[in-house]
This record gives C-alpha cells, structure tokens and sequence, in this order.
C-alpha cells in the first residue's frame, strides 16, 4: 500500500517540507481521532458547512496529506485548486514567517505598503496582453468576480451581465446569481441580483460535435436577441470551466467571444479563479488560445493557501471606479501578499508550467486507456493539472451521478482525494499539486483503475 516517489524535478526525493511521499493507511477512514473530531464539528460547526472526506488534516507536503490518524492520503484537490505550488512551499513559508514578524495588518486603504504593489505589478506583466493595466486586490474569488462586475458597469455605464450554462462564479448573492448549478449553491437562497442573462456554452462532449465558431455564433444571437450589446456592461465567463464540469470550450469559441465583445463596447471578463496561475499548462488558460481579456479574475492557485484575490486589466476600464469604490478591509493582507510573491517566484523558479504540461501527457494517457476499456467514461478531457473524466451509465451518454460518487468514495477509502463536480454530478475532477512526482501520481491512478474494476464487478 505503499510507494516512495521521485519529485518533479527528478531528484529521487521522497519527503517534501518532511511530509513522506508515499501513501499509507495505519487505520481504516476516517480513523478514530478524526471521528472524535468529527464529532466535535458536527456539535460546533453549521451544518450548511460541508466536507468531501471524513478525516481532518494534520500537515501536508508535495502530492501528500497526512491526517490526524497518520494516514497518508495522495492529493489530487489541492484544497479545490489553491495549493498548486504544493502545500507549506518552503518559499512561502519563509516570506509569510518573515511578513509576520514585521506586521501583520494596516489596511491598504488607510496605510499602504509595497506589498501590495508588487504583487499588483506581477499581475500586470503576467496576465495576457502587453496594454498598460492596473490591478486591485481582494479576499475571495467571489469577492472578485463582483468587483469585476462593478468596474465593468462603471466603465460602460451598463447594467447587463452575460454569463453562461454551467458556469460557477462563487456563493454570494450576485455570484449565485451568475452561478448555474442549484444545488447546493442556490437552493434557497434567493432572491438573487437582477440583470443577470444565461447563454448557451460550448460543450463539445454534449452539443453534437458543435466547432467553435459556430457555438459562439449561436451564444452571441442569443445575447443579441435577449439582451442586447446596448444594454451589456460584460460577459463573464471561465476559459475551462470548474465547478460546471471542468468543460474546455471548442476551439474559436472564446476568441469569437472576445472579438463580439470589442467590437460592440462589452467588457470581456475572463474568471480564472480555478484556471489560473500555471494550473492548466499555461500561465493562464486564456493564453492557449491568445485569448486577451479585457478584465481577468484570480484567486485560489494566486497565494499558495492565503486568501487573495484580484482583478486585474485594462487600465482605462480599471480606473473607471472612483476613489474608493473599491477596497475592502482585508483586501490584499500583507501576509497574503508575501504568500503570492513567494507562490509566483516558485511557479517561474522551478518550471511549474512545464510541470503541468508533463502531468496532463501523464493524465491522459492513463486515463485515455481506461476510458477505452470502460464504455462508463464517456469524456475525458481538461488542461494541464486541471482534468476530469465524465462519467456515463455504460454504452451511453445518461450521466450517471451514482457511480460518480460510488468512485470519489472508494478512492478516498483507499487513500487518494478526488473530488466532483458538473451539473448533473457525473464528473471526477483531478487538480493534484503541481509538485507531485510522477510515481505518486501513478499510483493514485492504479488505485482509481482498481477502484472501476471492483464497481463493475459488484
């Protein structure tokens, strides 16, 4: 049950930050410490509050996380995507150390420090397009995508939002309003925000082989008819899509996209809160088509498990908020601000978009073969450390949530966290840290190969 990996680099090393690269169970999941614990959040924690894995974390390193029971469990979450540089990186560990001894708060908006601008002028020059731009930091990838909205309406002086089928853009009232999936983000909760329109998404694997071109075609009638481009301050919409399904759009669709929208005035809003920083192979999953948004949208992967967030773009449409329209008490904490730096230092230091790239070529291979024994994996498909397999019921394309979740449970059993996600509940998705090695990543791939032969046997 066990095995030593190699890091990504090849070096032949088999702890990362002191965390054993390998996984091991000591105890059955969750063990008893982590029921104890569990126990104790059932009685102190809100029940809306809820978790994949039954077991409470006790450190983690490299592709691993080890539990309060010992267990070593391989991570393919990365904590949804946050922890891309792996967790605990030792670059980010010393700059937060370093920031905290210093200060830990003063607010940006009332006493700045250069923290803050460094990591707006990293964002500058690492996001498409070489215009001048500007940068504003925030909490949350929610947070965020709000203040994008914000700044667009301010700059066109339009109230309309497109966004599209499938999509995720967080859990407050306007993101859920952008948000398509009802449960379990929505549920409830309305009323939500007006002057919010849905348009039909490229989804190759469910619109009959629809190409690019003619998929956004279609999305841009739509708006045209029930909206119109008078009317619309952006069109929000995530390059591969999270939460909907990880759904990379045919290609041309995004370019087409981006073209309808300088040429009518709208301001094109690129979310990659999941997608960025090094995820799907490239800095940002905008660049594997030369797709330059107008704003784009960052969190997550930005600062290596701090909270941050950001907006950055162009600069005319940037400066459109007057002063102090936007901000927030928190916005760009200077220890999150050290976290990014030090997160982007590691990403352009040790190759980590190559590394992205190597682990989809890993990926895809393995999970191409299984999808050609397995006539229940209907799709498989992604970016970079940023893929998932959609599953059906066998000979078919009928979404089948059932085995979907079937699968998640037994791989978590056996030690590897996968998570789910897509609208009708039928997707695994896979977003491992940039820094596993390649025989951690194998085995967890065994494992989920054992676990599909054991559900079709049952």
């Amino acid at each position: 049950m066990t095995a030593t990996v190699e890091n990504p680099l090849h070096s032949g090393t088999t702890s990362v930050e002191g965390v054993a690269q390998e996984r091991r169970l000591v105890t059955e999941l969750p063990g008893p410490r982590s029921v104890e614990l569990m126990a104790r959040k059932q009685a102190a924690v809100a029940a809306g509050v809820g978790t994949t894995l039954p077991v409470f974390a006790a450190r983690a390193g490299g592709g691993v996380l080890v539990d309060v029971d010992g267990n070593h469990l391989i991570d393919l979450g990365s904590g949804i995507a946050v922890t891309t540089v792996g967790n605990a990186a030792p670059r980010i560990v010393a700059a937060v150390q370093e920031q905290v001894a210093a200060f830990t708060h003063t607010c940006f908006m009332v006493t700045p420090y250069d923290g803050y601008v460094a990591v707006a002028e990293a964002l500058n020059r690492l996001t498409p397009g070489d215009h001048e731009k500007r940068s504003a930091l925030f909490n949350s990838g929610a947070e965020a995508v709000e203040n994008a909205v914000k700044i667009a309406r301010a700059h066109t002086k339009r109230q309309a939002v497109v966004v599209f089928d499938h999509a995720y853009h967080g859990r407050t009232n306007l993101t859920m309003a952008m948000t398509a999936k009802n449960m379990p983000y929505k549920h409830g909760f309305g009323p939500f925000a007006s002057e919010v329109y849905r348009a039909p998404l490229s989804y190759p694997y469910r619109d009959g082989g629809l190409d690019g071109a003619t998929a956004a075609r279609r999305a841009i009638t739509q708006i045209e008819a029930q909206v119109g481009a008078d009317n619309l301050a952006a069109v929000v919409i995530e390059p591969v899509q999270g939460e909907g399904g990880f759904i990379t759009p045919a290609e041309g669709f995004l370019p087409a996209l981006a073209a309808w929208c300088r040429e009518n005035g709208v301001v094109f809003v690129a979310d990659e809160v999941q997608s960025g920083f090094a995820r799907t192979g490239a800095m940002f999953a905008s660049d594997h088509e030369g797709v330059v948004p107008d704003l784009i949208v960052t969190a997550k992967g930005i600062a290596g498990g701090l909270p941050l967030s950001a907006v950055t773009g162009r600069a005319e449409i940037m400066d459109a908020a007057h002063a102090g329209g936007l901000g927030g008490t928190y916005g760009g904490n200077p220890l999150a601000c050290a976290a990014a730096l030090a997160a982007i230092e590691t990403i352009e230091a040790d190759g980590l978009v190559a590394r992205a790239q190597e682990i989809e070529a890993l990926m895809k291979r393995r999970l191409g073969a299984l999808q050609e024994r397995d006539s229940r994996i209907g799709d498989v498909r992604g970016r970079g450390a940023m893929i998932a397999v959609e599953l059906v019921k066998a000979g078919t394309d009928e979404p089948d949530p059932a085995l979907t979740k079937a699968v998640a449970a037994a791989a978590h059993a056996q030690g590897v966290i996968v998570l789910t996600c897509g609208t009708y509940g039928n997707v695994l998705r896979f977003l491992p840290p940039l820094v596993i090695g390649d025989a951690l990543l194998e085995e967890a791939l065994d494992v989920l190969e054992g676990v599909f032969a054991s559900l079709a046997s049952a």
